[in-house]
């Protein structure tokens, strides 16, 4: 499927998008960052993009010499995990209720969930991260290296949190068992972003700085707060990653227990399914794309390289893909990184009930509370639809279908 439209406004650089239904403010909220002077070339937006705070979610935003904290977002460094199993569907129970009800007493589910981990990480055959990369990690002082305070950072390490986080079990087509979950950074990440976007706000106050939305402003290079920032959000994305990790390895744990035969489906050195992927959807970094080493902010998307592997999930009671990036230059190597929503939470809390929550995740092992109906799969944009708008990005390697969810309020 190529390019569904290009916008350009006036002197701004234009807008390629691979979505089909883009609304007005997404549309003004795109419109805004392409005025910006140190884009790089153009902004390409995903086929699963929505309205955000600022940014546009699914928004890929290379600039020259700066950053848009708001555009990395305060959820830093979520994405997603997946591993293939060597379990098959026949290896399984008829009831998963047991093996739910022990992954949710081993990881912290919710929002503001603190986790005092008592497992020992090192005796877990299937794992992903040992003991000592852990307490590495936890010695690190981000209130001295980059000026922001929390308390409870160290002890949330490992832990889901709310919204749309969650762990699932899954086959995919052939059907194996895989394990996937989508986290990121906690309160820790929230906290940054916070702190920076206030900060750089400040700076184009003081700077006078006019721009089409508070929400864009900008670090940049050669600046302390530039430079804090840096520091900042590649730390975070650290915490993002090695998070993730933790969490598979004390859920692999878990499933251990009750099917000691399991181990990881891939291990061939050369294999690009090999232990995990493993991909952040909200970060910066950077890279080069026509010509120039730029940042790259994916708000809401993935790293799609040639080759590259990456996880797109649907929503709760849909499917999931396993994907090869295509290298597309275009999205500057990038696709999408899920269904995207197609309302708002209030919305969805609105229209849904617990018979339509309980219709759209029928099969699926799972607690189903009033708490979660924001997160039916009726409130998100149809996942096929989206995959078949990003062809040209990626191809599909597996496709996934859930028999456990595991979600926080």
């Amino acid at each position: 499927m190529p390019i569904k439209k290009t916008y350009q406004e006036g002197d701004g650089f234009p807008v390629k998008v691979w979505a089909e239904d883009l609304d007005a403010i997404a549309v003004k909220q795109l419109r805004n960052l392409s005025s910006l002077p140190f884009i790089h070339n153009h902004v390409a937006v995903m086929a699963d993009a929505h309205v955000g705070i600022g940014c546009t979610i699914g928004s890929v935003v290379p600039t020259h010499k700066a950053i848009i904290p708001a555009a990395v977002g305060v959820d830093i460094g979520c994405g997603m995990m997946a591993v293939q199993t060597n379990m098959n569907a026949r290896d399984l129970p008829e009831s998963l209720s047991k093996v739910r009800n022990s992954i949710e007493r081993t990881i912290p589910l919710g929002p503001g969930a603190c986790h005092q981990r008592k497992n020992d990480l090192n005796e877990i055959k299937n794992t992903f991260v040992t003991q000592a990369e852990v307490e590495q990690f936890l010695k690190s002082d981000p209130e001295n290296s980059f000026g922001v305070k929390t308390k409870n950072w160290r002890k949330q390490m490992g832990s889901l949190g709310g919204g749309n986080h969650f762990i699932e079990v899954c086959l995919d087509e052939a059907d194996s068992l895989w394990v996937i979950l989508h986290s990121g950074s906690r309160g820790i990440g929230n906290r940054i972003g916070m702190e920076y976007i206030s900060r750089a706000r400040e700076d184009m106050r003081v700077h006078q700085v006019n721009l089409p939305d508070r929400d864009l402003a900008y670090f940049s290079e050669g600046t302390q707060g530039f430079d804090d920032y840096v520091r900042a959000v590649s730390w975070a994305q650290e915490y993002a990653s090695l998070n993730r990790r933790v969490m598979m390895t004390l859920i692999m744990g878990q499933l251990e227990y009750y099917f000691p035969q399991i181990c990881v489906a891939v291990e061939e050195e050369t294999s690009p399914l090999r232990k995990a992927v493993n991909c952040h959807h909200n970060y910066v970094e950077k890279e080069d794309h026509y010509g120039e080493s730029v940042w790259v902010t994916r708000k809401g998307a993935i790293r799609a390289g040639e080759n590259d592997m990456g996880i797109i999930p649907g929503s709760m009671g849909t499917r999931s893909y396993i994907v090869r990036g295509k290298g597309n230059a275009e999205s500057f190597h990038s696709c999408s990184h899920g269904a995207g929503r197609r309302m708002s939470r209030k919305q969805a809390f609105k229209k849904f009930s617990m018979e339509d929550l309980e219709n759209q995740t029928r099969g699926v092992e799972m607690t189903r509370r009033r708490a979660i109906i924001d997160e039916i799969p009726g409130a998100y944009k149809d996942i096929d639809r989206v995959m078949e708008n990003q062809k040209d990005l990626v191809e599909v390697v597996h496709t996934l279908k859930q028999i456990i969810n595991v979600k926080g309020d």
